[in-house]
């Protein structure tokens, strides 16, 4: 097989695209032709831009790809050798029971081990063969810099809020390690190259390790279906935009046909992002959101992952055989449980939770020697100061309430800092009375989704094994994280709030057992219904429908670097052809040439605005052909129109919209208007000028024949509110007269209705 891809990180940078050197694979199905993007002068003829041959597949496939693959790696008992097996614990691993039972799913990514090169080949192989895995190998020093250094201290804390005011509280934004992150982006999207088929297969990118990604690919695949996912939050524009790589991550996001997020307040952060930056305003089509961007529509998906309860039911089953309820139950016996699970972490609020633990025993003392609180801390994925400040505070609380509230037999918190199986966790969740989740920022945590699942049980008369749950449960959780919106029954809380997070902890095992359970139904009912494979099948339905028009579109790429972009055409588009239009041109006997002002015969955006002698002139050779009639028409006022083109005395002039016309070497001007009267101005400009005065950075344009309100340099969201608030009064007050009330780009403008024949 032999594939081409980009050779350097600068090659992405500068746009500078090299094919890197052709190497001998073994995987399959791949494309052994790179797509070629069509020049605009063959789209005519031009039908797919993804591949040059046709697809040999007879069904489609899902490539997910994602930053460690759902496999565990472990050398041989001799030393030699690798043993791979499933890691049964990802969720990546059972995206496939949401889809089709005849796709092939092939996932893509890194492995936890480090495999020597001599040795990668073979590895490569292995995993393909027997797992359907393409693994993507990282040197270690890249590793390090692209993981810990960059995804884990910069991305990870500013996605969860946390700015880096110094070199020591979050570190500043390093450059280097940036074009490691696209370097390794880059690796990811070499392996999918590999193995791709673009015209039949779905490429599933996720999580925040692999943002600019779908850049690579969409410059190789313009019809490549492509969806993201992001696991984390996704910040506010105010906090996101001190990215100082902001708009490259941005731009490459919106290169996916589908970007999911777990929660509305995730996607409308990042809408705002496009909004503020890039100027693109979401629309919403029969339930759906996108995002229009050079012709394509970008969808928003908005559904948080659920759990895979088979999963669930088999550490159900595998903690009771190993008898680990039964200890638990006798070792807690007499107690009431409060359940603690998180990583070891400075966003997930242990600290915060351990603290309200300690107040909730203050203020109610009847708990004292019978409430306990369970807290598993899983070991840090990275290392840190911040992280060991922490955890020194935790130990320091713990110790300090054992020590005040303990005695023998009773130790009020039970701090477990070690990695904890997923059995094990399932037999805490069992003798749990209420999970505490008390998160300052998290972007799902399916924590208390695995809790509601596990005080449910199930039924298994094939079993001598106690399997049914108590089917009640309590949750107390942060409003913070992504699962809060999907829990209706739960107690939310704000964790900072250590005081009021005491109250809802008591509130929570001191309520009555049939308003436990009716909370627990409700949940129980969410999350058997909406797990793993509903997400993942959810999404791709999306997917399909976002890309159902892919292969009846014209589409090429336009942009360097970061900057990339594909423009999308409707399949009748046809280019003009520059001798057709000068052959037509030179035959015809009648000719209407009607040009636009601002942005054609003028830059949009210069402060000039007077025509120059060039466009003079060449306005002035058209009009003196008597097969001609040439006409300006624009919105500007008659009067600027008539002094700038006044040396041209056989042009045309159509000012206001067309409101007033000017026929050529004529002088008088003729109006369109239904009525002389403007007496509507004096109900239009004061409703206008309120606004103004509300809105910072909008004014108010007066015309002979209309008034326009701008908004360019308002607040986008607060300026685009004001102008549907203003659209809406302005019709309200005016709909008994003869005008017409519009909204355009930053502008809502009243004029008088005209006649549609004045040009006739």
């Amino acid at each position: 097989m032999m594939s081409k891809s980009y050779t350097n990180l600068m090659d992405l940078v500068t746009g500078d695209f090299a094919a890197m050197k052709l190497e001998k694979k073994m995987f399959p199905r791949v494309m052994t032709v790179p797509g070629k993007v069509s020049e605009l002068a063959e789209l005519e003829q031009a039908r797919s831009v993804s591949s040059d041959n046709a697809s040999s597949a007879a069904q489609d496939r899902m490539i997910i790809v994602v930053n460690q693959l759902p496999i565990n790696a472990r050398r041989g008992l001799d030393g030699t050798g690798w043993i791979f097996s499933w890691d049964e614990d990802s969720l990546i691993l059972h995206l496939k029971d949401g889809f089709p039972d005849d796709m092939e799913v092939i996932y893509v990514g890194s492995l936890t081990a480090d495999v020597d090169v001599d040795e990668q080949d073979s590895v490569s192989q292995i995993l393909l063969d027997s797992f359907k895995c393409v693994p993507t190998f990282i040197p270690l020093d890249l590793l390090d810099r692209f993981y810990d250094k960059f995804c884990k201290k910069q991305l990870w804390p500013l996605f969860h809020y946390m700015l880096p005011f110094s070199a020591d509280h979050g570190g500043r934004f390093d450059r280097s390690l940036w074009e490691d992150y696209v370097s390794v982006n880059r690796l990811f999207a070499q392996r999918v190259i590999e193995v791709i088929n673009p015209d039949d297969d779905y490429v599933w990118i996720h999580d925040y390790h692999l943002m600019v990604m779908p850049s690579f690919l969409r410059r190789r695949f313009n019809r490549l279906r492509m969806g993201f996912f992001l696991h984390s939050p996704f910040p506010s524009s105010e906090i996101y935009r001190t990215l100082p790589v902001r708009e490259e991550i941005i731009r490459a996001l919106l290169n996916a046909d589908l970007i999911g997020f777990h929660t509305f307040d995730y996607a409308r952060h990042f809408l705002s992002c496009c909004s503020r930056m890039l100027g693109l305003e979401y629309q919403s089509k029969r339930g759906y959101l996108g995002l229009e961007y050079h012709g394509r529509t970008v969808g928003i998906k908005i559904l948080p992952v659920g759990i895979h309860m088979g999963q669930v039911e088999s550490s159900i089953r595998l903690a009771a055989r190993e008898q680990r309820i039964a200890t638990l139950k006798h070792q807690f016996e007499g107690k009431t449980v409060l359940l603690g699970v998180d990583d070891m972490d400075i966003f997930k609020g242990i600290n915060l939770k351990v603290l309200a633990m300690e107040q909730m025993l203050k203020q109610q003392p009847r708990w004292q020697g019978k409430a306990v609180l369970v807290q598993i801390a899983n070991p840090a994925r990275t290392k840190g100061t911040n992280i060991g400040k922490i955890q020194s505070e935790i130990e320091q609380v713990c110790g300090r309430i054992n020590k005040e509230f303990g005695k023998p037999g009773y130790e009020p918190v039970v701090f477990i800092h070690r990695s904890v199986s997923l059995a094990e966790r399932i037999a805490y969740y069992t003798i749990a009375e209420c999970v505490v989740v008390t998160a300052v920022r998290d972007g799902m945590n399916l924590i208390p989704y695995e809790y509601v699942a596990c005080r449910q049980g199930f039924a298994d008369p094939e079993s001598s094994l106690d399997l049914a749950g108590p089917k009640k449960s309590m949750l107390v959780v942060s409003e913070f994280i992504g699962c809060s919106p999907s829990l209706s029954g739960a107690i939310r809380v704000n964790p900072w709030n250590v005081e009021a997070t005491a109250v809802a902890m008591n509130e929570a095992i001191s309520m009555r057992e049939t308003e436990k359970q009716l909370r627990h139904d409700k949940h129980y009912k969410y999350v058997s219904t909406h797990d793993v494979a509903f997400w993942a099948r959810s999404f791709l339905q999306d997917l399909e429908r976002t890309c159902s028009d892919h292969f009846n579109r014209i589409s090429w790429g336009i942009g360097l670097g970061f900057g990339f972009r594909v423009v999308s055409l409707d399949p009748n588009f046809r280019k003009l052809s520059i001798d057709a239009i000068v052959s037509a041109y030179e035959r015809s006997k009648n000719r209407a040439i009607l040009f636009d002002y601002d942005g054609t015969l003028t830059p949009q955006n210069s402060i000039r605005k007077t025509p120059s002698q060039e466009v003079i002139s060449i306005l002035n050779t058209l009009c003196a052909d008597p097969k001609n009639t040439v006409f300006i028409v624009s919105g500007r006022g008659r009067d600027s129109l008539s002094k700038w083109f006044s040396p041209c005395k056989k042009l045309g002039i159509a000012a206001e919209h067309g409101y007033f016309i000017r026929w050529p070497e004529d002088d008088g001007w003729e109006t369109c208007g239904q009525s002389s009267s403007f007496s509507w101005l004096q109900i239009a400009e004061p409703v206008m000028q309120l606004y103004t005065e509300a809105t910072d950075g909008s004014y108010i344009e007066s015309k002979e024949s209309a008034l326009v309100w701008h908004h360019p340099d308002a607040d986008p969201d607060f300026g685009s509110a004001q102008a549907k608030e203003l659209l809406d009064h302005l019709e309200s007050v005016l709909a008994n007269e003869p005008v017409a009330v519009k909204k355009g780009q930053f502008i809502v403008e009243v004029k008088p209705q005209v006649h549609h024949y004045c040009l006739s």
